[in-house]
């Protein structure tokens, strides 16, 4: 199908409920991993014996590749076929998804997450990118809000699957549940979706890609590796170095390439950088504070997995009420507002967490959590689909691959970057608030090795089996308010990241009709 030839599908037809049902179950397995990984790392941390930093790897080797090649998998599906591109995507999502259920250890899941993340990368972009190849323009965000609502809704459900199957000993589950989906979809796609493709779309800029990753994965290790070897650490600094070079090279490549991977001049749109720049730090923050909520409410607040997972719940109801209905509000009033305002809110609900310190588990969620959480989940509500439209609205529909490419990897690079720093930085606090209350209560050279060690696990951590019930109570009360003490430094960093997304909307985003 040629760029003119389409535009021509209402969604209501059988092509148009085909294309909607195929790309939002593909999507939905990428969303629900993300999400569910919150709620399922405690048993995967306990089952792997892993520790703090590597529980940061398992989400950052998947993020990373996603980051890096999420926008290589935009242009290779304008170029090549959206459809075809969209489906090479699933199966290697699927497979790496197999792979990880079946990981023996640790380092296994942390490279299975990886041939994740590349799937992902080529599967991810194509949803939208079809979306808009195969409605009218009337037609088009109606459906990018049917979409919107629809992913959202199964990524909040997620949780509360993943929790079920977590706490029943079973969390393998929640990847190799991917393997049916993923034939489902590539089956429908093949069959009932028509192919679209850009005749002169650019070339894939596979150097760039590549300077990319190397960049992600060089910070990403310097600084993750920052806490057990220390600031000094000679592998730590050429890290960091070697990441931020590669970055550098990474725009040079861009500036001069023929046909970049990310066209810089894009950015010359205010619009554009601006709904990109408050994607990068409202994504940070909001990824940030429900992975340390959930690890809170699970391993120090006492909520099984389940019960954590239900919690979410809130989410998914408001977005069924509210993702549609913003989409049409997004087409009448503009995108401005509603992300000033829907950032602003979340930015609340974030600081609002941050109050909420020991309590007796679930029996309070209806006075503690659950609040807040309805406070967050409003305003990630308005936000969402004015924020996803407002991106794709910025450019022509010949670029709406490497549109929603750059909007999402910018999204990823804001996670990598948000779990790598603030992994870093969880751990070193944590260490020093645990060395500190030991020596408040004269405990041992030995004891202070001993619960020391332990103190890598962060949440999970727990005191020695051979200590006597008053020095465990002791240890364990340590590490429970030491974890408190990262969590709300992460909830205010989080609020203020979500503030200052709203700011960028106010002074960058126009505020003409979308």
């Amino acid at each position: 199908m040629s760029a003119q030839a389409q535009h021509q599908y209402p969604l209501n037809c059988p092509t148009g409920r085909w294309t909607m049902f195929s790309t939002i179950l593909a999507t939905s397995m990428a969303f629900i991993d993300g999400s569910v990984l919150n709620v399922i790392l405690p048993s995967l941390q306990k089952d792997l014996a892993a520790n703090g930093v590597d529980l940061f790897w398992v989400l950052n080797s998947y993020l990373l590749m996603l980051a890096a090649l999420i926008i290589v998998g935009g242009s290779l599906g304008d170029k090549l076929g959206r459809v075809k591109v969209f489906k090479f995507g699933i199966l290697v999502f699927t497979i790496g998804s197999a792979l990880c259920g079946f990981s023996q250890d640790i380092t296994q899941l942390i490279a299975f997450r990886t041939i994740q993340g590349i799937g992902g990368a080529f599967m991810i972009p194509g949803s939208l990118s079809i979306i808009s190849a195969v409605f009218s323009r009337e037609e088009k965000g109606k459906a990018i809000g049917t979409w919107s609502a629809a992913t959202t809704i199964v990524t909040i459900c997620g949780p509360v699957l993943g929790g079920a199957l977590a706490d029943a000993g079973l969390w393998r589950f929640i990847f190799f549940i991917n393997v049916p989906l993923g034939i489902l979809s590539m089956v429908a796609l093949h069959l009932k979706v028509p192919e679209s493709r850009e005749p002169g779309a650019s070339s894939v800029d596979w150097t760039g890609a590549t300077a990319l990753v190397l960049s992600l994965a060089a910070l990403t290790f310097g600084f993750l590796e920052m806490p057990e070897w220390g600031y000094s650490h000679p592998g730590v600094i050429l890290s960091l170095i070697l990441g931020t070079i590669f970055l550098l090279v990474f725009v040079i490549i861009e500036k001069k390439v023929k046909e970049p991977m990310v066209p810089l001049d894009m950015f010359r749109d205010k619009t554009f950088s601006g709904v990109n720049l408050l994607s990068f730090f409202l994504y940070a923050g909001m990824g940030a504070v429900m992975l340390f909520l959930s690890l809170n409410i699970i391993q120090i607040q006492g909520y099984s997995q389940l019960q954590a997972g239900l919690t979410f719940l809130p989410f998914s109801l408001i977005m069924l009420v509210a993702a549609r209905k913003m989409g049409e509000l997004t087409g009448k009033y503009g995108a401005r507002r509603f992300l000033i305002i829907g950032p602003t809110i979340t930015g609340i609900g974030m600081a609002w967490f941050s109050f909420i310190g020991m309590t007796d588990g679930p029996s309070e969620y209806w006075t503690t959590y659950f609040p807040p959480f309805l406070t967050f989940a409003v305003g990630i509500a308005i936000t969402v689909v004015p924020l996803t439209t407002a991106v794709m609205a910025c450019v022509d529909d010949s670029k709406s691959g490497i549109a929603s490419g750059i909007n999402n990897s910018v999204t990823r690079i804001s996670g990598t970057f948000m779990n790598a720093i603030l992994g870093a930085i969880a751990v070193l606090i944590f260490g020093n608030y645990v060395i500190e209350a030991l020596e408040a209560v004269s405990a041992s050279d030995l004891m202070k090795a001993e619960v020391m060690g332990e103190a890598s696990k962060l949440g999970e951590a727990s005191a020695p089996e051979n200590y006597n019930d008053e020095w465990s109570k002791k240890i364990n009360s340590i590490f429970d308010w030491g974890f408190l003490e990262i969590y709300k430094m992460v909830c205010w960093i989080s609020a203020s990241l979500a503030f200052l997304s709203a700011a960028i909307a106010y002074f960058m985003v126009e505020g003409k009709k979308v």
